[in-house]
């Protein structure tokens, strides 16, 4: 596993040891960013469930002004320091908790976010919970992306509540959906 791409393109990236998290592939990485543009100027990124942190890095490499992670477990938060380590960068913040806590003390710091990616574990589907706590607690810039990856079996909708999917692709067992955020007026 590595950054592909950017600033820190071929830095190697350690993963998170054990079974519990199931690493983004490079490949996918790869997909995420070309559906979502491959470099940014500026902006803020979230990854709500982080594990090694590779997508919110990948992220800081392509131009992401600051990256967000969050994992509630102590070996993920272990594995995205480690990772962080390797880069020096100082715009990525890493937090241990649970994520629907930790969004609520960001909104009170009135944090909004860009792009967002929400990888729950697989048995967890909590998608559309997640999207409905962004849009409850004021988290997102208009026009933010949010990237959804789940397993094969689940059916995103096309439309949610302010979210349109703007991409969908299927790789063999996972899904990607990337939803696009419009304000309401």
């Amino acid at each position: 596993m590595r950054i592909i791409s950017g600033k820190y393109g071929g830095i190697r990236l350690n993963q998170v040891k054990g079974d519990k998290t199931r690493p983004t592939t490079d490949k996918l990485k790869e997909a995420i960013f070309s559906m979502t543009g491959p470099y940014f100027d500026g902006g803020v990124f979230l990854d709500m469930f982080a594990g090694s942190g590779a997508v919110g890095l990948e992220a800081i490499s392509r131009g992401m002004g600051q990256a967000i992670l969050i994992d509630r477990s102590r070996q993920a938060i272990d594995t995205i320091n480690e990772n962080l380590a390797k880069l020096h960068d100082d715009n990525v913040q890493v937090i241990k908790g649970n994520s629907f806590t930790i969004l609520s003390e960001l909104a009170a710091n009135e944090t909004k976010f860009d792009m967002v990616f929400i990888d729950p574990p697989y048995k967890q589907q909590k998608i559309l919970l997640v999207l409905d706590k962004l849009i409850n607690l004021n988290l997102l810039n208009d026009d933010a992306m949010v990237i959804a990856e789940t397993d094969n079996t689940v059916d995103l909708p096309e439309e949610y509540n302010s979210f349109t999917a703007i991409k969908r692709k299927n790789y063999g067992l996972t899904n990607l959906v990337i939803y696009k955020y419009k304000e309401e007026v």
